[in-house]
């Protein structure tokens, strides 16, 4: 039976029901396109599905004890099984694939343009000068645009023009002569400037030459421009720093981001701040490289935004700082992992969004929401998951908890470069323990390892760790390092700090507390895997979940492998209880799994996640 609640369907009983051959299969869903609907319908009983041939890993007898729930999953069938290809073919957005979870109210950005953001919006080593047929083609877009000749997403929105120019501008004042404007470039702006002057607003015009400098004083605007109102004022007096390729101050930061967030009030009208200033606030920062007091201030500015942090009763916490914007190419194993860890008191909590550009792929709440969760709990309805004996371990949308800065994500898909947040959003405390945390990130471009580390320091945890696993995410690989192998520290590379349960002394001390620090290369085979490669999911949620659900059920691989590895690792490298020798912890997470416990969790999780409030 279906009852309604609001624009939801729900299911009041199991979406089941028996095929001629004696399977349970789930049926088919019609009049319903939207993801969110289809979501609620899909509830725990998606995967406890079914009581129909208990198995084991190995395929004999379920052993006494043993969960006799068997889950089915394909992501072959899944299109017809759930939702019918006649609706597919209609325009259904299949939640089959994670872009689809764009939120399709917000417009795309200007293709051209962005495609220029992308190439100088970027740091003074990484940038890439355009030739002058590009610049005539990006400055001729933004013209059209501004003449009112370019409608929708072909417009160039003003956060884009906010980015570009921003990009444009501290180019040409604080980065080395290589990424400095070409001369293509120039002569494409000095072209254009007359004409710019005569048709774009005052605040982009400020960001273009806000001192009159770069384009030889033609126009006044830049250097008299001081915002609307006092706020703006403030944002102005900042950026004029900024745009220059200065730096700025703790308190500075934190009371522009106080002011200038949520991008959109209460009652759904915007700021008061233009888009453009807000825009060339958050690349310009990212383009200096920002130091650590502006990094701290990102990452703890809106700490007090919902309330005081609410305290779990568990003897440990894990804190996963994933790569919000998700993973485009290879299995995502973080959810579970943490269903391993929480079936032997290891109590993790997960956070992220549903979807973030700039890769805009899998994240932990899509994969959540197609398997029927509720992806919309409060942090105390996650303190509830933690400590529950058949669960330990939660996931909270920073929708929920930060809600300033969830608002900042159509904007971020149009500045295009990951800003500053995207890196402290990692390094948060959604829920505080009353025994021993740790915090894990996962990075992936150079200059990133000892900040995220700093910034763990300061929220006061126990052990922190940071890894640069495939695709920047916190997961270890048990494939051989490639010869062909990235700038930087290589995959599996990991560095931290740890408080052993036996520690009494040792040789660095931070903020009062001794830790032992490491940096290490994780090298799957010394631990007795074999190499695979990565499986490859290419944006599909269903196959990211067919195989982690084919993992959790003990089924040999290397899924099963990864998520192995990568729950032993955390426990080894987090000075986690009982895990001092690695053996013993690849050990004990191998039982996690074959005795049927970790997928008995995840399995909790997805059906009392509807039940917490």
């Amino acid at each position: 039976m279906h009852t309604a609640t609001g624009s939801h369907l729900v299911l009041s009983r199991p979406p089941i029901c028996k095929s001629g051959n004696g399977e349970w299969k789930i049926p088919k869903y019609r009049n319903d396109d939207s993801i969110h609907s289809l979501g609620c319908l899909r509830n725990c009983h998606f995967i406890r599905m079914l009581y129909s041939s208990p198995i084991t890993p190995s395929g004999g007898p379920e052993k006494k004890g043993r969960s006799s729930y068997r889950a089915v999953v394909h992501a072959s069938s899944l299109k017809e099984d759930i939702y019918g290809v006649d609706e597919l073919e209609a325009g259904c957005r299949n939640p089959e694939l994670s872009g689809n979870y764009r939120p399709v109210t917000k417009l795309k950005p200007n293709p051209t343009v962005l495609e220029a953001q992308a190439r100088i919006c970027t740091g003074p080593t990484q940038t890439r000068p355009l030739n002058e047929q590009q610049a005539f083609k990006v400055l001729d877009t933004i013209l059209q645009s501004a003449r009112g000749e370019l409608r929708n997403e072909e417009a160039v929105s003003a956060a884009q023009l906010g980015a570009f120019f921003a990009g444009m501008t501290i180019r040409a004042n604080a980065f080395p002569v290589a990424t400095q404007w070409s001369e293509g470039e120039t002569r494409a702006m000095n072209a254009y400037w007359p004409l710019f002057i005569q048709t774009l607003p005052h605040d982009v015009l400020f960001l273009a030459d806000p001192e009159g400098s770069i384009m030889g004083g033609a126009s006044p605007v830049g250097p008299r421009f001081v915002g609307s109102e006092p706020i703006e004022m403030r944002l102005v007096g900042a950026l004029r720093e900024v745009l220059a390729g200065g730096h700025l101050g703790y308190e500075e930061v934190t009371g522009i981001l106080k002011d200038v967030l949520p991008v959109y009030r209460h009652d759904g009208r915007p700021n008061t701040v233009s888009e453009s200033l807000l825009a060339a606030f958050l690349i310009g920062q990212r383009m200096n490289g920002e130091t650590d007091r502006e990094l701290r201030a990102y990452c703890l500015a809106f700490d007090d935004e919902l309330g005081p942090t609410p305290v779990a009763d568990v003897r440990s916490l894990t804190h996963y700082g994933e790569p919000y914007d998700g993973n485009t190419r290879f299995f995502r194993s973080t959810l579970f992992v943490a269903a391993v860890r929480a079936s032997y008191g290891e109590a993790c909590l997960l956070h992220g969004v549903e979807w973030m550009p700039p890769k805009g792929g899998i994240t932990e709440e899509q994969m959540l929401k197609f398997m029927g969760a509720c992806t919309t709990l409060t942090t105390a309805a996650a303190v509830k998951l933690l400590e529950d004996d058949e669960v330990g371990f939660a996931y909270i949308s920073q929708r929920e908890a930060r809600p300033s800065l969830y608002s900042l994500i159509g904007i971020r898909e149009h500045i295009k470069k990951r800003p500053p947040i995207a890196t402290t959003e990692k390094i948060q405390r959604y829920v505080k323990a009353t025994g021993r945390e740790a915090i894990m990130a996962g990075f992936y471009h150079e200059g990133y390892e000892d900040p995220l580390l700093m910034l763990m320091r300061r929220r006061g945890v126990d052990s922190g760790l940071v890894v640069k696993g495939e695709e920047g995410s916190v997961s270890l690989t048990t494939k051989a390092r490639s010869i062909n192998a990235s700038k930087g520290p290589p995959v599996n590379h990991c560095a931290g700090f740890r408080t052993l349960p036996s520690m009494e002394h040792d040789t660095t001390q931070t903020d009062g507390v001794f830790r032992e620090t490491f940096r290490i290369e994780v090298n799957a085979a010394d631990y007795g895997f074999q190499p695979t490669e990565t499986p490859r999911t290419d944006r599909s949620v269903a196959k990211n979940i067919e195989l982690g659900l084919s993992a959790l059920r003990g089924q040999n691989g290397p899924a099963y492998d990864r998520i192995v590895l990568n729950a032993a690792m955390a426990d080894h490298l987090l000075g986690c209880s009982g895990a001092s020798d690695i053996s013993c912890a690849i050990e004990r997470s191998k039982e996690a799994i074959d005795s049927g416990r970790a997928l008995n969790r995840l399995l909790n999780y997805v059906e009392m996640s509807h039940k917490v409030k």
